[in-house]
């Protein structure tokens, strides 16, 4: 009910604002030139602030060694061997069952005999 009410007010507002003076009246008000002393006031100017200087930059890039030229690794000596490690094998997967592809038929009982009739 509250909806009807605000959506009947919202009507009625739009249809006085649709009206053909109004829209005339507005026309006329946005068509008026400026008067001579309403002009917008000009902001004041703001001072250039001095710009920073960017540093200067290396235009090449360094060398980086080939790679047949990286020296070798050191070796490191007295390190203890790791024993090897035997994995137990993994069990055995069962089996997927099959699924029937065929509808049992499902056994109807016979109907009870109908009463006798005098």
């Amino acid at each position: 009910m509250a909806s009807l009410k605000c959506f009947l007010l919202a009507f009625f507002i739009a249809l006085s604002f649709s009206n053909i003076e109004v829209s005339l009246a507005a026309r006329k008000l946005q068509q008026l030139p400026t008067l001579p002393g309403t002009a917008m006031p000009s902001f004041p100017s703001i001072p250039n602030l001095p710009q920073p200087t960017l540093p200067n930059l290396p235009t090449t890039q360094p060398s980086f060694p080939n790679r047949g030229t990286l020296p070798p690794l050191p070796s490191l000596p007295n390190l203890p061997s790791a024993p090897k490690v035997t994995l137990p094998p993994l069990p055995s997967m069962p089996s997927i069952p099959t699924i029937p592809t065929t509808i049992p038929s499902i056994p109807f009982l016979p109907p009870p005999p109908a009463p006798s009739s005098p």
